[in-house]
């Protein structure tokens, strides 16, 4: 039996050759060196092979060669240089005939060494036909099945595509080599196949763009190449970079010393640049922090140069004076207020002439009086005509959101205006942190506490005067308003007849005027207006010139200026019905008719139908002069004049059509008759009462 299996062995040692052949053949299944594929010609029958078996052989050199066939199983790689050959009954091999001459003892071994020596073989076969069983080696088997069947026919699509899949899975870069070497036919799967595989070895790297080193893609060639081969209508391999005039190889020649030499200043640069950046953010990041630290817990340091960290602009107004070039020539129509601040203009000059009689002048000096009356001008004009530094603070610039705010910027004022002494404080709507002090107002009692401390707390004569400016006196603190304080106080009411005719000849002194304007009739019938009406008065006619194209200014631009500020703008695109126009005339014409007819009553300026601001006809009256008391007679009249289109529209209309035009007019009486009654004590039944 062991003689038998030793002959089948040696038989299929024998038949390596032609393995090792198909193994050459076929490359990739040589990849695999315990692959199993290459001894698929022992698989022949034995009964075919029984005759030439050698029946003289000794139970040693079956053993030996059963051994070296078992070897050339295991080992498929390993070839001799002399393969064991196979004879008939009438030879034998040279070596073993030597061998058998060798020793009688060793060829008559006991059959135990035989029996052992053919399980050892039994062993290694069913070893061999176990690992065949699994996955792995199938999978080498399909493989090799597969490239047998491609290379055994070219032009099958089918096949070719079923291997490229195949190879996909363990050897993308065979998949490659492949499809490039044009060893089969493909159609579009197995283009999907080969872009697969460049994608699986990064090959597809090659065909697209480098724009480090100007490389332009190569990726729409390479798509329109593999389209032609899926169609069949190329049979040209496709081209690698560098071997033809198609696909030529990018080049790009880089100087090692100026790339070195660039990427040296690139680093430096980047290094400057970040360094730069962090500082910026680091000072502002302080700067931040400095700020909200100084607003938290450093608002009780009294020194100016705390301010800096605040607005450019509240700093130049805490530490800086203000330019001023307004003397008492820019100033008319308060020629009282004037002659009581001369003196406070003389001391600035020349102080030496009043501390050498003792005299004292008022610490402060608080300016009263209407919106638009000059208040601050007048306090720019002594600062102007002195020539001293003046500091002007609105009173709502001192608090902000924090508390405390208000009483450092006060004590910084106060600081810087020492340095400049002597000088002007001027503190414009003092009402807004010197009103009377309330329990739940704590932030804004700090800041008046402060300003009253200041006041107080420098010498007589250290040339700082403060001047504040306020519409509403009645509400100021009385701590605020004694004496020592702000001691003085000068009234700028509104200008009279004289005063508003300066302030015109003031405003139009620089313009062209025509022959026709009259100064003194256009400030008769401006009364109640204050200086800044007269000067908006102005501009509003030079508006109207420029518009109109007209050289110079003229009566007729004034006397509308005048119209549109007492009567309002002029709505000429309004539509309007005939009947509502009517109505409209009929109305206004009953309130110039009680004008003109009853006793007390003003002189008509104008009456028109035209709509005005939100009224649809006006009839306008101006007092002849400037009016200091108004009688009863007066009001009375004015009670006759308010009710005097109500009435016209009774007797014209009926009762049945009056119209809500006379709403106003009922309001203007009713307040009338209120402030005759409860506050003039004008009434006969309450009589006299407040």
């Amino acid at each position: 039996m062991a003689t038998l299996q030793a002959s089948l062995l040696i038989l299929c040692r024998t038949s390596l050759p032609f393995a090792s052949h198909s193994q050459q053949h076929h490359p990739l299944v040589c990849k695999f060196p315990h692959s199993l594929t290459s001894l698929s010609p022992c698989k022949l029958s034995p009964p075919q092979f029984l005759p030439r078996l050698p029946f003289s052989l000794s139970r040693k050199v079956a053993s030996q060669l059963s051994s070296s066939a078992a070897d050339s199983i295991f080992l498929p790689n390993e070839t001799t240089q002399n393969p064991t050959s196979v004879v008939d009954g009438e030879g034998s091999d040279p070596s073993i005939g030597a061998e058998k001459s060798g020793s009688a003892r060793e060829d008559e071994r006991s059959p135990i060494a035989a029996l052992f020596e053919g399980a050892r073989e039994s062993s290694k076969k069913a070893f061999a036909q176990f690992m065949n069983w699994l996955p792995l080696w199938q999978q080498e088997r399909r493989l090799a099945r597969l490239i047998i069947d491609a290379e055994a026919n070219p032009n099958d699509v089918a096949k070719q595509t079923a291997l490229l899949v195949e190879l996909n899975k363990h050897s993308p870069e065979s998949v490659i080599k492949h499809f490039e070497g044009r060893e089969g036919a493909v159609d579009s799967r197995g283009v999907v196949e080969y872009l697969r595989a460049l994608v699986a070895t990064n090959a597809i790297a090659e065909y697209l763009p480098n724009e480090e080193y100007g490389k332009p893609s190569r990726l729409p060639t390479l798509l329109q190449e593999l389209k032609q081969r899926a169609s069949g209508k190329s049979d040209e391999p496709i081209l690698s970079p560098g071997t033809s005039d198609r696909q030529p190889l990018h080049v790009v020649v880089v100087d090692p010393k100026v790339s070195q030499k660039s990427r040296f200043v690139q680093d430096v640069l980047s290094t400057i640049l970040f360094i730069v950046v962090m500082g910026l953010v680091w000072v502002m990041g302080m700067v931040a922090l400095q700020k909200f630290i100084v607003s938290l817990g450093g608002i009780g340091t009294s020194s100016v140069g705390s301010s800096t960290t605040y607005a450019p602009k509240e700093l130049n107004k805490e530490v800086m004076p203000e330019k001023n070039f307004k003397t008492f020539k820019d100033v008319k129509g308060c020629d009282d207020a004037k002659q009581e601040l001369e003196e406070v203009v003389e001391y600035l000059k020349n102080p030496a002439k009043f501390t050498r009689l003792g005299g004292k002048l008022p610490k402060g000096i608080l300016l009263t009086g209407p919106p638009g009356t000059g208040k601050t001008l007048l306090a720019k004009a002594i600062a102007g005509e002195a020539g001293v530094p003046f500091f002007y603070r609105a009173g709502s610039e001192f608090e902000e959101m924090y508390v405390g705010v208000g009483a450092r910027r006060v004590r910084s004022l106060f600081q810087a205006a020492k340095k400049k002494a002597p000088c002007i404080i001027f503190i414009d709507e003092i009402d807004a942190v010197g009103s009377t002090r309330k329990q739940w107002e704590g932030h804004t009692k700090k800041t008046l506490h402060q300003l009253l401390v200041e006041m107080d707390g420098f010498e007589q004569n250290e040339g700082i005067i403060v001047i504040a400016a306020t519409n509403l006196p009645d509400i100021l603190d009385p701590a605020l308003t004694r004496p020592g304080r702000f001691d003085r106080h000068i009234i700028v009411s509104n200008p009279d007849l004289r005063g508003r005719q300066e302030i015109l000849e003031l405003y139009l002194q620089d313009k062209p005027l025509a022959d026709d304007v009259d100064t003194k009739s256009i400030a008769r019938g401006t009364p109640g207006f204050n200086g800044a009406d007269l000067a908006n008065l102005v501009n509003i006619a030079a508006i109207k010139a420029a518009v109109e194209g007209a050289e110079k200014l003229a009566a007729s631009q004034l006397e509308f200026a005048k119209d549109r500020i007492i009567m309002g703008t002029e709505r000429k695109t309004m539509s309007i019905s005939e009947e509502s126009k009517k109505l409209t005339a009929y109305h206004e014409s009953g309130h110039a008719i009680v004008a003109i007819n009853t006793e007390g009553a003003q002189p008509i300026h104008k009456a028109t139908i035209m709509p005005r601001g939100s009224a649809l006809g006006m009839v306008t009256q101006l007092p002849s002069g400037d009016e200091t008391s108004i009688s009863k007679k007066q009001l009375l009249a004015r009670l006759d004049v308010c009710m005097g289109g109500r009435v016209a529209e009774e007797i014209i209309f009926g009762q049945d059509q009056i119209t809500t035009g006379a709403s106003s007019d009922l309001h203007t009486a009713t307040e009338l008759a209120q402030y005759m009654v409860t506050i003039q004590g004008l009434g006969t039944l309450l009589g006299l009462k407040f």
